[in-house]
C-alpha cells in the first residue's frame, strides 16, 4: 500500500541523528528521502562501530533504512550547484548544520524560498535560530542539561547528574521536524508555499519537562530527581522483588486499593497517611520504607500475576534484548527486516504509527555511501556525462 506522503520528494542535508531521524519517519510514511551525504567519508554514523555487521556501522543502517543514498563533495562548487539543482524539484529538504553553514552554500532559505517556493524547509539547530544561543553547536548531552532534564534524572537530591539513558532530545527533535514538515506540506495544501520548520534540541528536552515545568511555574520551586518515582502520583515506580524489579502504577484511589489488597496490607489501605494521592506524594518517603520490604518476599513474576488480578498497572524492568524479543513488540511490527545492497536481509526497528491506509518500512536497507547518485541526479535532470564528469572529478561517489 501507497503511505500518506507517497510522492513528496524529501532532500535530507542532515547527519548523525536528529535530521536523519526526521527523514526516517517521513520515509515510513511514503516520502522519497534522497539522504546527500558529504564526502569523502559520509555522514559520521558511518564509523559509529562496534558494533558492525560485516563492516556496516549498525548504528548506520538504524537511522538510515528507507533512504536512498547520494555522495556529493560540499567542498566543492561543482557538489553545491549539484544540490541546489536537486531541491529545485524538492517538496522538502532537511537539514541540521550549525547555523549559518547553509547560507555560506547560497542554500539558505531566502535563497531556495525564492527559487522554489512550494519548498519545506526544515531546520534543525541545538537552541533555534533566534536567541543569544542560536550559534552554538547542537549535542544531546549538552541539551539535556541546559533543557533541565538532567536535574530532575537520576536516583535522588544530592547524587550525581545522570543523562537520560537514549539520546532524547536528538530523537525527539528528529520527531518535532517531521510533525512541522508534515503541518507544512498540509498548508501547503491550502496555500501553494512552503515555509520554514525551526526546532532544535533543546526545545526538544524543554518538551519533556511538562509536569516539571508545571510544578515550577506554580510553585516557584524546582523539582529534582526522584529515582524512578513520579513527582504527582504515588506509588508510580520501580520496587526490587527477590529475583528483579516491578515497575507499579498504582497512581489513583482505584488502583491504590487494589495494590494494597495485592500485597495483603490492609493496614495501609486505613492509614490516612497513604488515604490520598495527595498524601501519599507527602509522605513518599515512608510509603516506599512500608513497600519495599513487602516487595523483596516474592519474584517479579508472581508479582505481575497478583497485580494483574486486582487490576493494577505493572510490569518488568525488560533489558533491550527482552524488549526486542517480547511478542507484543513484535506484534506491533516493531522489528523488521529489510533488504540491505550488500549484506542482504537485516533487522531494524519499525515504524512507531501505523495508518490503517498504509504506512510503514518500504522494506529497503540503509543505502551504500552514494549508491543511488546517478539515479537520483538524473531523475533531477542530470545527463549521464554531467553525473559522469562529477564522478570522475571526485565530487560524486557512485558505490
Amino acid at each position: 500500500m501507497a503511505g500518506a506522503l507517497t510522492g513528496v520528494r524529501v532532500v535530507e542535508l542532515a547527519h548523525i541523528m536528529a535530521g536523519p531521524v526526521c527523514g526516517l519517519m517521513l520515509a515510513d510514511m511514503g516520502a522519497d528521502v534522497a539522504k546527500v551525504e558529504r564526502l569523502p567519508g559520509g555522514d559520521g554514523t558511518r564509523g559509529f562501530v562496534p558494533p558492525d555487521v560485516d563492516g556496516e556501522s549498525a548504528a548506520f543502517m538504524m537511522l538510515n533504512r528507507g533512504k536512498r543514498g547520494v555522495a556529493l563533495d560540499l567542498r566543492a562548487a561543482a557538489g553545491i550547484e549539484a544540490v541546489r539543482r536537486l531541491l529545485m524539484s524538492a517538496d522538502v529538504v532537511i537539514e541540521n548544520f550549525r547555523l549559518g553553514t547553509m547560507e555560506r552554500f547560497g542554500l539558505g532559505w531566502d535563497a531556495l524560498s525564492a527559487a522554489n517556493p512550494r519548498l519545506v524547509y526544515c531546520q534543525i539547530t541545538g537552541f533555534g535560530r533566534t536567541g543569544p544561543f542560536a550559534n552554538q553547536g547542537g549535542f544531546d548531552l549538552i541539551a539535556q542539561g541546559y533543557s533541565g532534564l538532567m536535574s530532575i534524572t537520576g536516583e535522588g537530591a544530592g547524587r550525581a547528574p545522570v543523562k537520560v539513558g537514549a539520546p532524547v532530545t536528538d530523537i525527539t527533535a528528529g520527531i518535532l521536524a517531521a510533525f512541522g514538515v508534515v503541518s507544512a506540506l498540509f498548508e501547503r495544501e491550502r496555500t501553494g508555499v512552503g515555509q520554514r520548520v525551526d526546532t532544535s534540541l533543546l526545545e526538544a528536552g524543554i518538551t519533556h519537562t511538562f509536569w516539571q515545568s508545571a510544578i515550577a511555574l506554580a510553585s516557584g520551586r524546582s523539582p529534582g530527581p526522584m529515582g524512578t518515582a513520579h513527582p504527582l502520583a504515588a506509588p508510580y515506580q520501580a520496587f526490587p522483588t527477590s529475583d528483579g524489579w516491578v515497575n507499579v502504577g498504582a497512581s489513583n484511589e482505584s488502583t491504590w486499593m487494589g495494590l494494597v489488597r495485592a500485597i495483603g496490607a490492609p493496614q495501609l489501605g486505613e492509614d490516612s497517611r497513604f488515604a490520598t494521592n495527595a498524601g501519599r506524594i507527602e509522605h513518599l518517603t515512608e510509603l516506599i520504607d512500608e513497600l519495599t520490604p513487602l516487595f523483596a518476599v516474592r519474584t517479579s513474576r508472581e508479582w505481575l500475576a497478583m497485580l494483574e488480578a486486582e487490576g493494577v498497572p505493572a510490569g518488568p524492568v525488560a533489558s533491550i534484548g527482552e524488549m526486542l524479543e517480547h511478542p507484543q513488540t513484535r506484534a506491533r511490527d516493531m522489528v523488521v527486516e529489510v533488504s540491505h545492497a550488500r549484506l542482504g536481509r537485516v533487522r531494524s526497528l519499525g515504524s512507531p504509527v501505523k495508518l490503517s491506509a498504509g504506512s510503514g518500512p518500504n522494506g529497503s536497507g540503509a543505502p551504500l555511501l552514494g549508491e543511488h547518485t546517478r539515479e537520483v541526479l538524473l531523475e533531477a535532470g542530470f545527463t549521464a556525462p554531467e553525473i559522469d564528469d562529477l564522478v570522475a572529478s571526485g565530487h560524486a561517489r557512485e558505490s
